[in-house]
């Protein structure tokens, strides 16, 4: 009962807080809140591959990609024929129902994508993972442009504006909690015996395969739900969003944080979103100031951001 007083509580708040910022916040500080719930999003799902399974992915965008193609796609071509079946919904619950759906098939076709490419390259050890993801970003995104069906190198337009401030934090909070609960869960603890010596994981019974997999897969599946989002806020899609540098974006995110620390991550993603835009006024300076000021706190913080540290130092 309190924790779904709980639930009702957050969602409750999450409306009021899209209300204000619709009516009352600028809509550039706006797009920035949304883009760090995307990102939360992107970087806690990392966070289950690299920094609690000690995996190296490098096409986290590739998968984002395939969650954003996909779900545009079922908007675009699906939902006139399903809003033809529940046109007895009201207008509200019937978008709201779609946009769901649409995530869902985003979601489930970067879980495909992670079988496929995790089911061969996790049963080796070393590189292969990081190879076969950065492979892998890059084939998504020569599909991608060849696939006139998508708009190919023209761009997808036209995809429904479902997404705003509520649904994205939602899904933010919501990705938050499940990967959290994975982790701290008694076979959550595989994930971290598996990153800490997979020799010793295996001597105590733990199917690494499975569970690497396992890691693997629902991280792209979370990162195809960010996609998504990412589809259905901006109304347009291009493959150039999704190169390699996103990817790199996404790591350095996690490995600000701290590999394996879930809020350090989180506020890891929220200032790394932000940092750009703090710094666009020093042009050409920008992208100089910000390598720097990631260097700096990567040696003065070799863990990443935590906040008991953070107490503690004080």
């Amino acid at each position: 009962m309190k924790r779904l007083l709980a639930v009702l509580l957050c969602v409750a708040v999450l409306f009021g807080l899209n209300r204000v910022c619709n009516d009352y916040l600028n809509p550039y500080y706006l797009q920035i809140l949304v883009y760090i719930g995307i990102n939360v999003v992107m970087a806690t799902s990392l966070n289950l591959i690299n920094g609690y399974t000690g995996q190296f992915n490098l096409g986290h965008a590739g998968f984002m990609a395939v969650g954003a193609y996909a779900a545009a796609a079922f908007s675009v071509y699906a939902h006139p024929a399903l809003r033809g079946l529940l046109g007895f919904l009201p207008a509200t619950a019937l978008d709201s129902l779609l946009f769901l759906v649409s995530l869902a098939v985003g979601a489930c076709a970067a879980v495909l994508s992670g079988l496929a490419i995790g089911l061969p390259t996790l049963r080796l050890r070393g590189d292969y993972l990081a190879i076969a993801t950065l492979g892998f970003g890059e084939i998504v995104l020569v599909v991608i442009n060849n696939m006139d069906v998508v708009g190919g190198a023209r761009g997808f337009s036209d995809i429904p504006g479902y997404a705003n401030f509520f649904w994205v934090f939602l899904f933010a909070a919501l990705t938050v909690y499940v990967i959290g609960r994975i982790t701290r869960a008694a076979k959550g603890l595989s994930f971290a015996a598996i990153r800490e010596d997979e020799i010793a994981a295996l001597s105590l019974g733990i199917s690494n395969t499975r569970v690497k997999v396992t890691a693997f897969v629902i991280g792209a599946g979370f990162a195809g739900l960010g996609g998504g989002l990412y589809a259905h806020y901006l109304n347009y899609l291009h493959v150039n969003s999704f190169g390699f540098l996103k990817s790199v974006d996404f790591v350095v995110m996690v490995v600000l944080g701290g590999m394996g620390n879930l809020w350090g991550v989180v506020i890891a993603a929220a200032l790394m979103t932000m940092l750009p835009e703090l710094l666009r006024g020093f042009a050409e300076w920008r992208m100089i100031l910000y390598s720097l000021l990631i260097i700096a706190t990567m040696l003065l913080r070799s863990r990443g951001i935590s906040i008991k540290q953070w107490v503690r130092s004080s």
